[in-house]
């Protein structure tokens, strides 16, 4: 697995707390106890939508939509980040849609994996991958961060050529077993 740094406006990560915001969620209990304490009103197909990060020890957490990412991990490196859509029926949760939709960290498509785990590990059923599976990439030419629509590779901004490989950041191979040997150096 990989773990994603924030790579998004530096202001932004400046403005956010250096502990998580994002409420851990390890049972469907702490969806509704979160949907309660943070005013959260579900639409017409009984969903809520929330910004969410899987933590470096795994743990899925959540905030509200509108918050950003690099908020609901407190700064630290995540193994995945996106929105996530809940289904509540009466005291059922059921997840579903999640997407890797973060343009402040830019996860991979690659890191469902940790997402599929932390949804696993909290008691949910995941899904089978991303709804939305995001590419993002740097341009070579003028740096500008593009999300990758429909297969074309071309920026956005100055029209250059972006390249297949992934480019937003130094890839930090990240193995549970060295967990804390990574804390321990960062």
């Amino acid at each position: 697995m990989m773990l994603y740094r924030y790579v998004g406006p530096q202001r932004i990560a400046e403005d956010a707390p250096t502990e998580p915001a994002g409420v851990p969620i390890r049972t469907a209990a702490d969806v509704i106890d979160w949907i309660g304490k943070n005013n959260q009103r579900l639409d017409a197909e009984r969903g809520v939508t929330a910004t969410f990060v899987v933590d470096e020890g795994g743990v899925l957490r959540i905030a509200d939509r509108h918050s950003e990412h690099v908020r609901c991990a407190g700064r630290r490196p995540v193994l995945s980040a996106g929105e996530i859509t809940f289904e509540v029926r009466g005291g059922s949760v059921a997840v579903a849609s999640v997407s890797n939709q973060s343009t402040g960290y830019c996860p991979e498509p690659e890191s469902w994996p940790a997402v599929a785990a932390a949804l696993s590990a909290a008691g949910f059923t995941p899904p089978d991958g991303f709804a939305l599976a995001c590419v993002f990439r740097l341009c070579p030419k003028c740096g500008h961060k593009n999300l990758v629509k429909e297969g074309v590779f071309e920026c956005g901004l100055c029209g250059a050529d972006l390249p297949a490989e992934y480019n937003c950041q130094t890839p930090i191979t990240f193995l549970p077993q060295t967990k804390e040997s990574f804390r321990n150096s960062h």
